[in-house]
């Protein structure tokens, strides 16, 4: 399927019905499309062209998971208050605060009026509905029971948008506070150490080992601050090239991460609570057990979590029971795979996930509020021990040469 993003300008030149010359614009997702849409209205067209961007323009408006999140969650209330599915997109796209989300949003209704199923209309933009989105609304279609199926999603992309900006939230911190500290080192180093080194040459005196060797590296720094720069440079470059590209690289990292004291919890907690969620909402909406755990894999959000759910579906497809399969992961808790065992046994194995989803959100939570809690202390710490030793081994010889005096 070839993917669709968005729409571009094209300036045309062409000839009507008339033989008249005639010129003007069009929005199209290729050339091709563009020159179809034309011939449609009759047009021999002489030229087209890319629309040249302005040299200085606005940034173009972005669509976000947060925006279809709510565009699933506004379709599914539209549906339910029984508002035609062609009239909820117009209402919708031509209501919407975000421009390129209401593009997005009349092209599809363009393609369901054109005779595209809801699914099919979605299925050409992927960059912005995912598989499990467009497989969800196609079972509703299906069974009739797209109303229903809307609300599960807008619930499931709610909870996920949640869990995942609680994730970032965890992460986020500790980089912040490295990278102030880091900072704050550098600016002390580079531009007031330099300041009190002057003014003890001038003294004369012998320093203490620990400001010599404070005044070394601001030394060292002041002469090569740009082989720590390029250096930063380089290696953030090197890991978003590996990350981009390396499989291998990927599954070291995402191991290494589920390792780390609290952070590696909170990543723990939050795949099991993605993983309950998204097979929940699958089951729900009826899809066979074996491809929704495809979907599920990717929804994990940790290469090592996905690597154990696509064997734990080449298990299922072989007839085993899914609850000995993730309980031979090791990674899954042992109330998760109970819980799951239950929903087998009962027939009910969406209510019972939805269950232990609830449940791994709020531990998520819960951890990455005390994260938060433990984390004031550390920044003080590790600021106070920076700085405060800067500080103290420049006044430690101004101390010393009071003493003389005194």
């Amino acid at each position: 399927m070839a993917e669709i993003t968005e729409q571009i300008d094209f300036i045309w030149k062409g000839k009507d019905k008339q033989g008249k010359v005639i010129s003007g614009e069009i929005a199209a997702y290729s050339e091709a499309a563009g020159r179809a849409e034309l011939r449609r209205q009759a047009i021999r067209i002489i030229s087209i062209r890319k629309k040249p961007k302005p040299l200085f323009s606005k940034a173009k408006a972005t669509i976000g998971t947060k925006d279809i999140a709510i565009f699933a969650r506004q379709l599914a209330t539209m549906l339910e208050s029984g508002v035609p599915l062609v009239q909820s997109f117009d209402i919708i796209g031509k209501g919407h605060e975000n421009p390129a989300m209401s593009e997005l949003l009349l092209g599809v209704k363009a393609d369901i009026e054109a005779g595209d199923t809801l699914a099919q209309a979605l299925n050409k933009r992927p960059i912005y509905f995912d598989e499990l989105f467009c497989n969800l609304v196609d079972a509703g279609e299906q069974a009739g029971i797209l109303e229903g199926l809307l609300d599960k999603i807008a619930t499931y992309k709610e909870k996920s948008e949640s869990i995942k900006a609680k994730v970032k939230k965890a992460l986020t911190y500790p980089i912040a506070v490295v990278v102030v500290a880091f900072v704050v080192t550098a600016v002390l180093l580079i531009f007031v150490v330099p300041v009190f080194k002057e003014l003890f040459d001038s003294f004369g005196a012998t320093l203490p080992a620990f400001t010599l060797w404070v005044m070394g590296l601001s030394d060292w720094m002041v002469a090569y601050w740009y082989y720590v720069v390029g250096g930063v440079i380089a290696t953030v470059k090197t890991f978003s090239y590996f990350k981009k590209r390396s499989k291998k690289f990927n599954y070291f990292l995402d191991r290494l991460m589920l390792k780390i004291p609290i952070i590696g919890l909170i990543l723990h907690k939050s795949a099991v609570a993605r993983f309950a969620r998204t097979l929940a909402t699958m089951s729900a909406a009826g899809v066979p057990l074996v491809d929704a755990l495809e979907s599920v894999a990717g929804a994990t959000g940790n290469i090592v979590y996905y690597t154990a759910v696509m064997q734990v579906r080449d298990d299922v497809a072989t007839g085993e029971r899914m609850q000995h399969s993730i309980a031979r992961t090791k990674l899954f808790p042992h109330m998760a795979v109970q819980m799951l065992a239950i929903g087998e046994e009962a027939g009910s194995i969406d209510k019972m996930l939805d269950k232990v989803a609830d449940f791994y959100e709020e531990e998520v939570d819960n951890l990455v509020d005390n994260l938060s809690s433990l984390m004031e202390p550390f920044i003080m710490v590790i600021l106070g021990t920076l700085v405060g030793g800067l500080i103290v081994a420049m006044y430690l010889p101004i101390f010393k040469l009071g003493a003389v005096v005194g």
